[in-house]
C-alpha cells in the first residue's frame, strides 16, 4: 500500500519543483505509481518542446583579441547556440590543439553549454525524474571540467552517452561507461597509467567513491588481504589499498587517443577516443577483493573483471542505494528502507533497468511519503523550481551559472572527485544563505538576463488586496493555506498592511512591492527546503 503524497510534495522531490498544469494533471489523474513508471521508463533524448527550447538557446560568449607574442585572434562578442551538445568527439577534441590559435573561452565553452542545457532541461523537460537522477550521478561520477581543457572538451559526451544513457540502466554498464570515457581518464589520470607505474587514482576512487564507499575502506584494521574477513572465499567485507593497487594495474593501458608516442615513430592517433594499448599493460597475475586474476588475459579483461567485482559486491549495494535513499528521501532515511533498498539493489544487478528498480522501491516506500521538508534544495534546485513556479519565459546566461557557483554549486566544476557535498550544514552557512537568497531575488528581479517574473502571475481576478495576494504566491511557491504563517510573517517584514488594495497607489509600485513579495516567499524556509 502506497501512502497518499500530495502531487506538489512528489514534484519538488522527483522533479524540479511544481511546473505546468498538464504536469499536475498527469500526475493526479493516473496516480503516483503510474506517473512513476512513466518517469522511470523514458525515451531516449528530449521531449519535442524541450528539445525546441534547447535548439532555440543562446548564451553569450566574448573575450578580447589574442595578442602576439601570445597566439593571436580576433575578439568575439555574439550569443551562440548550444552547438556542441549533439557534437562527434571529433569536433569537440579541435578544441584541445594548441596548435591552433584560439581563446580559453572558446575552449572551455562546452562546459558552458552543457551548463547550459542542463538548466534549461531541469525547467522544462518533461522527464523530470530523468533530470534529477542526472543531476545525482554527474556528481556521483564527478568531473571537473572547468580545470583541464580535455574535459571541458568531451564534457557534452560525457553528459550524452555516459549519465543520461545509463541514469536508470544498469550499474555495472554505467561503470565501464563511466571507465573508459575520455572525461573521466583525463580527470583521473588514469590515461598515463602504464604497467612498472601504474596511477592508482582512478582505481582508489572507483573503490572509495564509486562504488564500495569510504565506509567499506578497512586499512585502519587490516593491511594485508588475507586478514580482511571473507576474503579467503573470495568475498571480503571491504576493501584496502592491496585491492586499490592491485586495480590499477588492472587498468594499466586503458588510455585515450591523444597523440601518445608509442616507442620508435609509432604514435597513438588523436582523436580523443577510448584506447587500450597492449604494450602498456601489466599482464602478470593480480590479486583484487580475494579473487584471483590469471596472468596474460585477453584486452580489457583485467579491468573488466574488476569492475565486475565491484559492481557484485554488496558494499557497493548498500553504499550506491544509500546514497539514493538520501537523494530522494533526506538524511533521516530509515535502516529499513536502506537494507531494502540494498536488497533490490542485489537482486536487480543483471536486469537493464536496475537502477530505475530501487528508485521505485525508494520512492513507493513509507520513508518517502513522511519525508517532506527533508531535503534543502541546492541552487540548481532553487533556480528550476523558482523558474517552474512562477512560469517565468526561462532562459540561462553564464551570469547566472556564476551566480549558482558563489551560492555554493559549481555545475561541472567541482574540483575534488567527491562530488559536492551532500550535506545539508554546507548548503546552509550563512554566507549560503545569503547567496541562496540573492539567488531568488536576481531571478525575480531578472539581474541576469533570465527572464521577466510577471509578479502578477498567481493572482486571480478576485485577487483585490496585498493579503490575497500573498496568500496566492505562498500557495503557488509552497502550497500553503490562506492565511498562512509563511504569507503573514512576510507582510509583517515588510511593513505593509495587509488589507491594502493592490489597486491604490502607483501601478510601478505595486508591481515592486509583488516582487518583493514573490522573491520572499522564495526565501522561505518552506521554498528552499522539499
Amino acid at each position: 500500500m502506497v501512502e497518499q503524497v500530495s502531487e506538489n510534495f512528489v514534484l519538488a522531490r522527483l522533479a524540479f519543483g511544481p511546473g505546468p498544469e498538464e504536469e499536475r494533471i498527469r500526475l493526479r489523474e493516473g496516480g503516483l505509481r503510474r506517473w512513476l513508471a512513466e518517469q522511470l521508463a523514458p525515451p531516449d533524448g528530449d521531449d519535442d518542446a524541450c528539445r525546441l527550447r534547447l535548439e532555440q538557446t543562446r548564451v553569450r560568449i566574448r573575450y578580447d583579441a589574442g595578442k602576439a607574442p601570445a597566439p593571436e585572434y580576433p575578439a568575439l562578442d555574439e550569443m551562440r547556440g548550444l552547438g556542441s551538445l549533439a557534437a562527434p568527439i571529433d569536433t569537440l577534441w579541435a578544441l584541445t590543439d594548441y596548435k591552433r590559435p584560439m581563446a580559453g573561452p572558446e575552449r572551455f565553452r562546452p562546459r558552458t553549454e552543457v551548463a547550459a542545457a542542463c538548466l534549461v532541461r531541469a525547467v522544462y523537460s518533461r522527464w523530470q525524474l530523468r533530470e534529477v537522477l542526472c543531476d545525482f550521478w554527474h556528481n556521483h561520477f564527478n568531473v571537473d571540467a572547468s580545470q583541464l581543457v580535455p574535459v571541458a572538451a568531451t564534457l557534452p559526451i560525457y553528459d550524452r552517452e555516459v549519465i543520461r544513457r545509463h541514469a536508470l540502466g544498469n550499474f555495472r554498464e554505467f561503470l565501464e561507461a563511466v571507465a573508459t570515457s575520455t572525461a573521466m581518464q583525463y580527470y583521473l589520470n588514469n590515461r598515463s597509467s602504464r604497467a612498472g607505474s601504474a596511477n592508482e587514482n582512478y582505481a582508489r576512487e572507483l573503490f572509495e567513491l564509486h562504488s564500495f564507499g569510504r565506509e567499506n575502506y578497512l586499512n585502519e584494521f587490516y593491511n594485508r588481504w588475507r586478514e580482511v574477513p571473507g576474503a579467503l572465499k573470495g568475498q571480503p567485507k571491504g576493501f584496502i589499498d592491496q585491492d586499490v593497487y592491485e586495480a590499477a594495474r588492472a587498468f594499466t593501458g586503458w588510455t585515450v587517443e591523444d597523440g601518445s608516442g608509442l616507442g620508435g615513430v609509432d604514435r597513438l592517433p588523436s582523436s580523443g577516443r577510448f584506447a587500450y594499448v597492449e604494450s602498456w599493460h601489466d599482464n602478470y597475475q593480480k590479486r583484487v577483493l580475494g579473487t584471483e586474476f590469471d596472468p596474460f588475459q585477453p584486452p580489457l579483461a583485467d579491468g573488466r573483471k574488476v569492475l565486475d567485482l565491484v559492481a557484485a559486491h554488496p558494499a557497493t549495494a548498500r553504499h550506491v542505494s544509500g546514497k539514493l535513499c538520501r537523494r530522494l528521501v533526506g538524511e533521516g532515511a530509515s535502516a529499513k528502507l536502506l537494507n531494502g533498498a540494498a536488497e533490490v539493489w542485489l537482486r536487480s544487478r543483471q536486469q537493464p533497468d536496475q537502477i530505475a528498480r530501487v528508485v521505485a522501491f525508494i520512492v513507493l516506500s513509507p520513508d518517502f511519503a513522511r519525508s517532506g521538508g527533508a531535503r534543502v534544495r541546492r541552487p540548481l534546485e532553487l533556480v528550476a523550481a523558482f523558474a517552474r513556479a512562477t512560469g517565468m519565459d526561462f532562459v540561462p546566461t553564464e551570469a547566472l551559472i556564476g551566480e549558482m557557483a558563489g551560492a555554493g554549486q559549481r555545475l561541472f566544476g567541482w574540483g575534488a572527485p567527491t562530488g559536492h557535498p551532500e550535506e545539508a550544514a554546507y548548503w546552509l552557512s550563512s554566507n549560503g544563505m545569503r547567496r541562496r537568497w540573492q539567488l531568488v531575488q536576481g531571478l525575480a528581479d531578472n539581474r541576469w538576463g533570465n527572464g521577466v517574473v510577471d509578479p502578477r502571475g498567481a493572482l486571480g481576478p478576485a485577487t483585490r488586496s496585498v493579503a490575497q495576494a500573498a496568500d496566492a504566491w505562498a500557495a503557488r511557491l509552497v502550497d500553503a493555506p490562506a492565511g498562512g504563517a509563511v504569507a503573514q510573517a512576510i507582510l509583517a517584514g515588510l511593513a505593509v498592511d495587509p488589507a491594502r488594495l493592490l489597486d491604490a497607489g502607483k501601478p510601478a509600485d505595486t508591481t515592486n512591492l509583488l516582487r518583493r513579495i514573490l522573491a520572499f516567499t522564495a526565501m522561505s524556509a518552506a521554498f528552499q527546503s522539499c
